[in-house]
């Protein structure tokens, strides 16, 4: 049977070493650092369990046994008990490691491949928009050491998410054209354990990373749009609705929040009106390629606009979030948290967003469906530089 790859070791390493710092803490009564340390230990814990309900059975007994004993460790408050269970949650898990190193060595995959399941391209908008929503949140510049850590937390968080996409739809990327059929799961380049195992580490990574370094608030939001991303809209809305991408969008407008709560450590309605441009901005976005590659959308039996409801309805869809995405934009200016400087990129870039909506609701033609979905990315990426400079020009 083939061990686990290298990123589930890791990640056992380190669920082994923080349980065992929890110990320590614990002994010495170190008190809130002790609760911390403890804490830290859960997250890759539960990625082992995960892992090894999905992939590696004869994993399981044991990662389960470290979890449950560490839960128990965690309930139980008599000092000498405490400290007990915890040094036997410690002993499980340091034995669910080394389950890990055993079994027959699986085929490696490239370094390009494991790049490739982050996708990168998409990642980069997303931290766009959340390191711009740090620059609003902390009406400045925030520090440079706070946002190189946010920045890295939220890249762990989206990546690991992309990655776990890539292993819930190798079957459809297989049906739906070159574009995706080369992907490294859907190519068998790469086995789905090995994306499995690399999404829940850089997943748990991420939380244990901003919740130590940044704050819980960010490394809880970061989890929450992953976990979104992956078992509402991967799992369940892109092959059951029309509506998946407008629903699902939410997960692609949660990097605003935790830029925010990053540096201002709560979530106020300010937070909320950059959610909701992200929000209103994803439909014509994914829309305007759903046009594109409709016929790969047909292929794989994905429920998408254009192909559940017509060319005609799509481009009229588009034009009304179109219209509400410029109406949003205008919003932080009205609220008082952008400046006149914001409001008038804000309103130039969407004249020029609802002029391309408008042209291909006239004539729905591929070059005005391939032309509005790439100043689409664009538009984002300048609205929210927009933002940013924003304070720092008031």
């Amino acid at each position: 049977m083939p061990r686990p790859g290298a990123w589930l070791r890791l990640t056992a390493l380190f669920a082994s070493g923080a349980v065992l710092l929890a110990v320590v803490s614990g002994a010495a009564s170190l008190g809130a650092a002790h609760r911390v340390l403890a804490a830290l230990a859960l997250p890759p814990l539960l990625a082992l369990v995960i892992a090894a309900r999905l992939a590696h059975p004869r994993l399981f007994v044991p990662a389960l046994s470290a979890l449950v004993l560490f839960g128990i460790a965690a309930l139980v408050t008599l000092p000498g008990l405490h400290l007990a269970l915890a040094a036997i949650a410690f002993a499980a898990t340091l034995v669910a490691t080394v389950a890990t190193y055993r079994g027959e060595p699986a085929r490696r995959a490239s370094w390009r491949d494991y790049v490739t399941l982050t996708k990168p391209r998409i990642m980069s908008l997303l931290l766009v928009t959340g390191l711009c929503a740090m620059f609003v949140g902390a009406q400045g510049a925030p520090s440079a050491w706070l946002v190189a850590v946010t920045m890295t937390g939220l890249a762990l968080a989206c990546g690991g998410a992309s990655a776990l996409n890539h292993v819930l739809d190798r079957d459809i990327d297989k049906l739906m054209g070159k574009r995706t059929r080369a992907r490294p799961v859907a190519a068998e380049r790469m086995p789905p354990t090995r994306a499995l195992e690399f999404g829940l580490t850089l997943s748990a990574f991420s939380f244990v990373l901003l919740a130590s370094l940044v704050n819980v608030l960010a490394a809880t939001l970061a989890l929450v749009g992953n976990l979104f991303y992956v078992l509402v809209y991967t799992r369940w809305l892109k092959r059951s609705t029309p509506q998946n991408i407008v629903i699902g969008g939410a997960a692609g407008a949660v990097p605003p929040l935790v830029g925010w709560a990053a540096v201002t450590g709560n979530l106020t309605l300010p937070a909320l009106w950059l959610f909701l441009i992200v929000f209103f901005w994803t439909p014509p976005h994914f829309w305007a390629l759903a046009l594109l590659i409709r016929r790969d959308y047909e292929a794989a039996r994905i429920p998408m606009l254009p192909v559940v409801r017509g060319v005609r309805e799509t481009t009229r869809q588009i034009v009304l979030y179109a219209l509400v995405l410029v109406g949003v934009t205008a919003v932080p200016f009205v609220w008082g948290t952008l400046g006149v400087a914001y409001l008038v990129a804000a309103l130039a870039l969407g004249g020029a967003f609802l002029w391309l909506a408008v042209r291909l609701r006239r004539d729905a033609t591929p070059r005005r469906a391939a032309l509005l979905f790439h100043y689409s990315l664009l538009y984002l990426a300048l609205l929210f530089v927009a933002m940013a400079l924003d304070p720092l020009l008031g």
